[in-house]
């Protein structure tokens, strides 16, 4: 066969192949006779007389990509087109968007944080909005995320200490137990709260009672663990650590109601707000560190030697001043506003170095546990269910009350007009 021959059978063969890859570009009335609706089926395979789910939906016979090859973005465009029909996709799907965004000065007062003027969500999005947002960068992705992903990484945790300990039969394990189950339950509190904030006012508030609640139990898992496992050997079985559980109860009352009742002075009096919750949560934090750090003082006099627990507590230590002045500072938004409304704002660094401290302390409580053993066990007294399990779901009970009882003026208060005053649950641009 000649060179000439040669070129026009390519030539040929590749004709063929353009109508085969791409015959919905043929158009109706194209010369081949094969309009839009023939070339589109040759592209689909779907037999409408065929019930079965699998018979339903269309498969294509050849890579979509290659649609991309000849026609650009017009040629694509008009082949969803005509292909929408036969697809039938859904409307909404269609004609999906992300939630709409706002500035400070488009949403009610309670919504506003300081230092952050833009990426706010809307003041009365649905459930799935929030839940949508959470993939969308606004002023709240970072805090969803940056607590959501810590449970899982305690859980993950939590499950590797199941596999190795008897968590079911071992009394001497149920303070770790308690600690880990709140150490899970902390952060994803959060991470909700966060999420479903911006659904109205009031659940604002509701979301916050429960993450407030969970922190408050949060503080009494670490006082059980440290009762038992973290306590200086001369305190043992004197009157403190007798009472060390009770007294640590009576700290979550203490810091659930008082951080609760913080958020009804928060438009009228925000920096008193902001002190009385600060308080709700240093006062147990403060009780449940003193046997750790009595602990420490004396191994730098000299009284114990170092250990890997006391490295991990003295680190959680250091994490925890860092997420006090965070909560309190508000910086670095507060030198520069609207430079970190996305990236980069203290609340975010606040949920960072809480995670980190948690981490810390975690690591040092089972350390503490596992090295100190035979010790506590010969000279100590044995973990209770009532003092281990039994006080855990004593302060639940009690904690769901306060939020129950901080909650229900807000769920009976009616939704005032946009029209009236100090109305900040009904309209989006309400000041």
């Amino acid at each position: 066969m000649s060179m000439q021959g040669s070129v026009l059978a390519l030539g040929k063969c590749l004709a063929c192949l353009e109508f085969m890859l791409f015959p919905v570009w043929r158009g109706i009335g194209a010369s081949s006779g094969i309009g839009w609706s023939q070339g589109w089926a040759r592209c689909l395979k779907w037999d409408p007389n065929r019930t079965d789910l699998a018979a339903r939906i269309p498969v294509f016979d050849y890579p979509v990509w290659l649609v991309l090859c000849r026609g650009g973005r017009a040629r694509l465009r008009e082949v969803c087109q005509r292909g929408r029909g036969a697809i039938r996709l859904p409307t909404d799907m269609l004609s999906f968007k992300l939630p709409q965004l706002f500035d400070i000065h488009q949403v009610p007062k309670v919504f506003r944080e300081d230092g952050i003027i833009s990426g706010y969500r809307h003041p009365r999005s649905s459930a799935l909005d929030c839940i949508l947002s959470s993939f969308q960068m606004n002023n709240e992705t970072i805090n969803i995320w940056t607590h959501f992903l810590p449970t899982w990484y305690f859980l993950w945790r939590f499950c590797v200490l199941c596999s190795t300990l008897n968590f079911l039969t071992d009394s001497y394990t149920w303070p770790l137990l308690v600690y880990m189950m709140l150490i899970c339950v902390y952060p994803f509190t959060s991470s909700c709260a966060h999420t479903f904030s911006t659904m109205s006012a009031e659940s604002r508030h509701i979301c916050y009672f429960f993450d407030y609640g969970a922190l408050s139990l949060y503080s009494l898992g670490c006082a059980i663990s440290y009762g038992y496992y973290v306590m200086p050997e001369c305190w043992v079985n004197t009157w403190l650590h007798q009472h060390f559980v009770p007294i640590a109860i009576g700290n979550t009352v203490f810091c659930t109601s008082l951080s609760c009742y913080s958020r009804f002075l928060e438009l009228q009096f925000p920096k008193r707000s902001k002190a009385l919750r600060t308080i709700a949560f240093v006062v147990p934090f403060i009780f449940d560190t003193v046997p750790l750090v009595y602990r420490i003082l004396l191994c730098c006099g000299g009284s114990c030697s170092p250990t890997g627990a006391l490295s991990n507590h003295c680190y959680h230590l250091l994490f925890a001043f860092l997420t006090c002045f965070l909560f309190t500072a508000h910086l670095p938004e507060r030198l520069a506003p609207g430079c970190f409304d996305y990236f980069g704002h203290s609340h975010q660094l606040f949920h960072v170095s809480a995670v980190v401290g948690s981490h810390f302390q975690m690591e040092g409580v089972i350390a503490d546990m596992t090295s100190r053993r035979t010790w506590l066990l010969n000279h100590g007294m044995m973990p209770s269910f009532l003092g281990t399990i039994g006080a855990l779901a004593i302060s639940l009970a009690i904690n769901l009350g306060i939020i129950g009882i901080f909650s229900a003026p807000l769920l009976w208060k009616p939704c005032r007009s946009p029209n009236q005053p100090h109305s900040s649950t009904c309209g989006c641009k309400e000041q």
